[in-house]
């Protein structure tokens, strides 16, 4: 069976630790959700990648050489989540980049999260988190190497019951789950939240905004998230999963969330089994 995780091509699960990655946070990563040796959210997560590869002045990734060497990892896993990450490579010491760098990139397979069936069918309770994101627009929508909010924030809670935490920025404002964006059906429109000033941008946010007839991104607060008639949460892993309450607030799956749950389906998806 063929490594599980490869190191600039190589079979290895080592990393320098004068790496820029390691050293200060300075990449990029993708995780990415295969179906045999298809990942329909491919083009997505290169266009991200990509993007945010210009933003941080990276290289760019060989994208062509990236898809082998996720289809090599995930060997015979009939379901894979393939993490891709990026970063500027070894480095001096010192925050100042190198003139010239060359990049690291890790590509590894691990097996998807187990998802009951209830989960997408019933939805799952979720908390708001005291842990407020960081307004950073330089950074905002990228998936960079610091995840240390979310590391945070999801260690607010262990109680098994509680599958997501809410996030707001220092203003308020709601801006995500711990790994997963947020939608709303608020007044009868299809709402998620800005992401200019912090947040990651999704790619199966970016799937729902480019093929929803109406959908608008603004500031959203939690008296809003009350006025509700549906929310849901959007994952590249886990597709579109309902939420059923907010602390003592509760919610029941809609049409809007079941119409994108079979969109997921029709993806190719295969973990949506709701009604």
């Amino acid at each position: 069976m063929a490594s599980r995780m490869l190191v600039n091509g190589v079979a290895s699960e080592v990393v320098s630790a004068t790496d820029r990655g390691f050293s200060y946070g300075d990449g990029l990563f993708e995780s990415i959700r295969f179906v045999g040796e298809t990942a329909p959210l491919w083009v997505r997560h290169m266009q991200r990648l990509a993007d945010s590869c210009r933003r941080l002045q990276l290289p760019l990734p060989d994208t062509a050489q990236l898809l082998r060497e996720s289809r090599q990892v995930r060997d015979a896993m009939a379901h894979a989540v393939v993490r891709i990450a990026w970063t500027r490579g070894v480095g001096a010491r010192g925050y100042s980049p190198p003139a010239a760098a060359t990049p690291t990139r890790v590509v590894a397979a691990f097996p998807p999260p187990s998802v009951d069936d209830g989960v997408y069918a019933r939805g799952v309770r979720t908390r708001l988190c005291t842990l407020r994101l960081a307004e950073q627009p330089q950074l905002a929508g990228m998936k960079h190497l610091n995840r240390l909010e979310q590391v945070l924030a999801r260690a607010e809670w262990n109680d098994p019951a509680i599958a997501e935490g809410l996030l707001r920025d220092g203003d308020g404002r709601l801006v995500s789950a711990t790994m997963a964006n947020l939608f709303a059906v608020i007044d009868g429109e299809l709402v998620t939240p800005s992401l200019k000033r912090c947040g990651v941008a999704g790619v199966a946010r970016a799937e729902i905004l480019a093929h929803a007839e109406s959908v608008t991104e603004r500031d959203i607060r939690l008296p809003d998230l009350q006025r509700a008639s549906e929310v849901f949460l959007s994952s590249s892993v886990r597709g579109v999963v309902p939420v059923q309450s907010l602390d003592a607030w509760g919610w029941a799956p809609g049409p809007v969330t079941r119409q994108w749950q079979r969109h997921w389906r029709q993806l190719g998806f295969p973990m949506e089994h709701a009604a």
